[in-house]
């Protein structure tokens, strides 16, 4: 049996963002910023494999201490899996959706600490429970596919689930020049590597999303569908008229691509989302959403294996805004370790489209916020 942990500190600092904000239907609504430190999460995970080493089991706690007395601050989850051979691997519990590139296995070797730029975080699926096959395609190429209850489950009990089981997520990665992208393919390059590797992704997702589905705003590592303005779509007067949306059909594409050399990585991805097939009660003035967008981020070892920088940005191409975030941040491993690691980042945010408690970004956030975080993970 193997034991893992996961936690960081967070300090995180608003006060530079507005007081307020104004929707696209002009409503305006106060901004709760935030000036604080927290031991944001914590997650404790158990491994192993029982019987056959092909038979692997995985049991955590995963922990958002940032919003304590909600339903899901403390998940106890887990799942297991039987690898058939290299092409078939099949897995039955809690897993992620593998709609976006942050979705498909890279957490939590982000440069950002456990944050994501703001098109990915609005664009993107969630955890939830189902079942899943993963494994090769080839000897350079590698899949994922996910049927699971709805686009994020942590937070939702079972008798507000729908009964038609109807989310799907799937995933390709290609790697052509060395066939691998690091341990998890995450988002830098702390390996060094000697030749050039590079990595080529493409995710749909599809879902039909009921309204008693949806997770709490403050629900762990919650997805929800909102309007390029922050607004959740299934809200009561959501497009400031009677109506109310009861059901929708979600769909996203999402291609990307990347790179790592000596030090340096670059990858950027773009989102396509349509949301339609409404169940409404009264009026409201659509009767089918799309949003588009993409994100950019680069950085570079400027001492290999202690000091990183990195670039990050994303935009928005919404019906109801075109809000967008950028953000400069360095990354110090003070023991040249990779499972421990100082962060800073200044983030620049424009009428932002995403906000919960545990991350920097704030619904209608408009200016700059500051956060600094202490990393561990063995």
């Amino acid at each position: 049996m193997n034991f893992s942990a996961w936690s960081y500190v967070r300090y995180l600092n608003q006060r530079g963002l507005n007081d307020e904000y104004t929707d696209s239907f002009g409503r305006e609504f106060d901004i709760d910023k935030r000036n604080d430190f927290q031991v944001s999460k914590v997650n404790l995970t158990f491994s192993g494999w029982l019987f056959d080493p092909a038979f692997r089991w995985m049991f955590y706690t995963w922990t958002s201490n940032t919003s304590q007395g909600e339903s899901a601050q403390v998940v106890v989850a887990g799942n297991m899996k039987y690898q058939f051979n290299d092409y078939v691997d099949v897995g039955l519990g809690i897993d992620a959706l593998p709609g976006t590139r942050s979705m498909s296995g890279t957490f939590p070797r982000f440069h950002k600490v456990d944050s994501r730029a703001m098109a990915d975080e609005f664009f993107r699926p969630s955890y939830t429970t189902g079942i899943w096959s993963a494994g090769k395609i080839t000897d350079r190429s590698q899949y994922k596919l996910m049927l699971g209850n709805n686009l994020s489950q942590l937070g939702v009990n079972a008798n507000r689930l729908d009964d038609e089981l109807n989310t799907w997520s799937g995933r390709v990665d290609w790697m052509p020049t060395t066939g691998e992208f690091g341990p998890q393919r995450g988002f830098d390059d702390w390996e060094m590597h000697e030749d050039v590797a590079t990595l080529f992704g493409i995710a749909a997702t599809r879902s039909k999303e009921d309204r008693q589905s949806q997770p709490g705003e403050e629900d762990i590592n919650n997805s929800q569908i909102r309007l390029s303005d922050g607004t959740r779509i299934f809200e009561p007067g959501a497009f400031n008229t009677n109506g109310r949306i009861n059901r929708a059909t979600y769909e996203m594409l999402a291609m990307d691509a990347g790179m790592k050399y000596k030090g340096f990585s670059l990858m950027g991805e773009y989102y396509w989302r349509w949301v339609s097939d409404f169940e409404i009660d009264g009026d409201i003035p659509v009767d089918e959403l799309y949003d588009h967008g993409f994100q950019i981020q680069t950085s570079y070892m400027f001492m290999p294996k202690y000091l990183q920088g990195y670039v990050a940005g994303s935009k928005i191409y919404g019906e109801y805004g075109d809000p967008w975030d950028t953000a400069v941040g360095i990354n110090w491993f003070p023991l040249r370790e990779r499972l421990f690691r100082v962060n800073s980042e200044l983030v620049y945010m424009k009428d932002s489209a995403v906000g919960y408690s545990s991350i920097p970004y704030a619904v209608g956030g408009d200016g700059v916020a500051f956060h600094t975080n202490v990393e561990m993970k063995f």
